[in-house]
C-alpha cells in the first residue's frame, strides 16, 4: 500500500510539468505581441505626417496597452515556473530583475488585476480621446467603469489578503 501512495505521489508531482506547454505558449504569445508592436510603431510612424495629433497619441496609448500586455505575460510566465515547476535561484542569475522572482500566488493575483486596470484604462483613455468620432454615453459608461471595476476588485483582494495575514498571526 505504502509504495502505491508513493507511486501515486510521484505522478502528482511530475503532472506539474503539464504546466509548461502553457509557459510556452505564453512565450509565443510574446513574440506575436513583438510582431504586433513593431508592426503598429511602423504604421504609426508612416502616418504620423498626414495623421493629427489625437490619432498619433492614440497610437502611442495602443503601443503602451501592448507593452502592458506583454509585461502582464511575462509576469505570468516567471510566477508560473517558479511556482509550479522549479525555484529560480536568484545567485545564478545576477541580472535578473527582482520583480520576477519570489511573485507568490497572492502577489501574483494583485500584479494582475493591477495590470489589467492598468490596460484598461489605457484603453479607457484611447477611447475618450476618440469621443470626436463616437459619442456612446453607454460606451463611455462601460469605458470608465470597467477600470475602475478592476481598481475595486484590486483593493478587495487587497483588503481579504490583509485580513487574512492577520488572522494568521493571531493563531
Amino acid at each position: 500500500m505504502r509504495q502505491m501512495e508513493r507511486a501515486f505521489q510521484r505522478l502528482i508531482f511530475l503532472s506539474r510539468w503539464l504546466a509548461a506547454p502553457f509557459l510556452l505558449g505564453l512565450i509565443a504569445a510574446l513574440l506575436l505581441l513583438l510582431y504586433r508592436f513593431f508592426a503598429d510603431l511602423l504604421t504609426l510612424a508612416r502616418h504620423v505626417p498626414t495623421d493629427g495629433w489625437h490619432d498619433l497619441i492614440v497610437g502611442i496609448l495602443n503601443l503602451v496597452d501592448i507593452t502592458l500586455t506583454a509585461n502582464l505575460i511575462l509576469i505570468v510566465i516567471f510566477s508560473g515556473y517558479e511556482n509550479l515547476l522549479r525555484k529560480i535561484d536568484a545567485d545564478e542569475q545576477a541580472n535578473l530583475p527582482t520583480g520576477l522572482v519570489g511573485v507568490g500566488f497572492v502577489a501574483l493575483k494583485q500584479r494582475l488585476l493591477g495590470s489589467i486596470a492598468a490596460i484598461a484604462a489605457v484603453e479607457a483613455l484611447a477611447w475618450y480621446l476618440d469621443l470626436q468620432e463616437t459619442t456612446d454615453a453607454t460606451k463611455l459608461i462601460w469605458a470608465i467603469g470597467f477600470p475602475l471595476m478592476f481598481v475595486g476588485a484590486l483593493l478587495m483582494l487587497a483588503i481579504a489578503d490583509r485580513l487574512g495575514r492577520d488572522g494568521d498571526e493571531a493563531e
